[in-house]
């Protein structure tokens, strides 16, 4: 199957606003300008229709771009663009086209994208965040008390590590598909002058991918950091573009908060450490955000929360998770595991993260729901998650235990364990 990357779109996108304008609007301010259709190319609106069709007529196919793109939205929406960067309808559905085996398909290519293909997006959102429908309304943001939350396997038995992360976007610039060279420099000084305001405790080194040297790929690569080129998906939704250009990586002393620059969102902002003590984790990932929306303004709305490029990430764009090892709980596999996960509103993933196996017994595990709860809320479901799933490993290795299985399971524990 080929991948698309159009490189001869009908726009040019502008620069971004000046400060003091970006920092009056939402999406909901923005009068969401429909243009006549000869404002968006024959070429860009025949990519659609055929999309369309290539769409339905896959029988394997199951993404929510297909099911949610009926001929009436088609037709309404093809020849619309936004006023803010003249992104189109194509813009919005090129990887899901591209890429059939897609769970969603589709990206915002700006903040406005989301009010000028509602009628795409809007049940897309619904489907994905479990019933957020168009009139829901996301709360307020709130970070609540980290330190409610404790260390989850004190005796280093089940969780290798804990990773929380979110994303930003910062107002005023287009999404990927948009950014000219320039807006990726802009984005990556600004950036850089956050990253030298940190306090003590997230202070640390940023590293441009521009010039980087093999020493220092060679580490990042070692310390599972460096973030490559986009998958086929986001190449496909024309999200690498000037590639390497504006991106880069920034990390602490201790390396346990990074932040990516110019990945798949802005910015990606993530807290890490071995173990399971959720609490240091959220709490640093906390002050580091408060440290940089200082400093700069994030894209947001009053009804979807943190506006991402990604759907998937609107809300909280909070996604909290551990690598952990239940070897009894999974021993179907992960579609096992799944069922059981599902009862406390979790996702479960290969080790590898989104579309990898786990390997050595080891699964990533992570709050599902992002959108109608709070940060502190997000992260209190997978808390309270993962509790109950260690919780249910310990009894059924008191069962086994109990029937005289003293070794084949607990070995098997102990092993993916140690692989971690």
């Amino acid at each position: 199957m080929g991948i698309f990357v159009s490189k001869n779109k009908d726009k040019t996108p502008e620069p971004a606003p000046e400060e003091e304008e970006a920092d009056n609007k939402s999406i909901k301010s923005i009068k969401a300008t429909v243009e006549d259709s000869n404002d968006v190319s024959d070429e860009n609106i025949e990519y659609c229709e055929k999309g369309f069709e290539k769409l339905q007529g896959d029988a394997e196919c199951h993404s929510l771009l297909k099911k949610h793109l009926s001929k009436d939205v088609l037709d309404s929406l093809k020849a619309k663009k936004t006023s803010s960067f003249n992104s189109c309808m194509r813009d919005v559905i090129q990887s899901g086209v591209e890429n059939l085996d897609s769970g969603i398909g589709v990206y915002a290519p700006d903040a406005e994208s989301y009010i000028v293909f509602a009628l795409l997006f809007d049940p897309i959102i619904e489907e994905y965040h479990g019933g957020f429908g168009k009139t829901d309304v996301h709360p307020p943001s709130d970070f609540g008390d980290p330190s409610t939350f404790g260390d989850l396997d004190p005796e280093n038995k089940y969780i290798a590590s804990t990773r929380i992360r979110t994303g930003r976007s910062i107002d005023g610039l287009p999404f990927n598909p948009n950014m000219t060279e320039e807006q990726y420099k802009n984005m990556e000084e600004k950036a850089k002058a956050a990253f030298e305001k940190f306090p003590d405790t997230h202070a640390g080194t940023y590293y441009p991918l521009t010039g980087m040297t093999p020493e220092v790929q060679d580490q990042l690569i070692d310390d599972h950091f460096l973030f490559k080129e986009g998958d086929r998906f986001l190449q496909a939704a024309n999200a690498s573009r000037y590639w390497p250009s504006g991106r880069g990586i920034f990390h602490n002393k201790e390396k346990t908060f990074l932040v990516w620059v110019g990945e798949e969102d802005h910015l990606r902002i993530i807290s890490m450490q071995d173990g399971g003590h959720v609490g240091e984790v959220y709490g640093r990932l906390v002050e580091g955000i408060r440290a940089i929306e200082g400093l700069m303004k994030f894209s947001s709305d009053p009804r979807l929360g943190w506006l991402t490029f990604c759907p998937t990430n609107l809300g909280t764009a909070i996604r909290a998770s551990v690598h952990i090892t239940l070897p009894l709980l999974a021993k179907g596999g992960m579609d096992k595991l799944q069922d059981v996960a599902d009862k406390f509103q979790l996702q479960v993933r290969g080790s590898s993260g989104e579309h990898s196996e786990a390997e050595g017994g080891k699964y990533d595990i992570s709050n599902r729901e992002r959108m109608g709860v709070t940060e502190f809320e997000a992260v209190e479901k997978m808390y309270k998650g993962v509790a109950e799933l260690i919780r249910m490993e310990k009894e059924l290795e008191m069962e086994n235990s109990g029937e005289g299985n003293d070794g084949g399971e607990g070995g098997e524990g102990g092993e993916g364990g140690e692989e971690g």
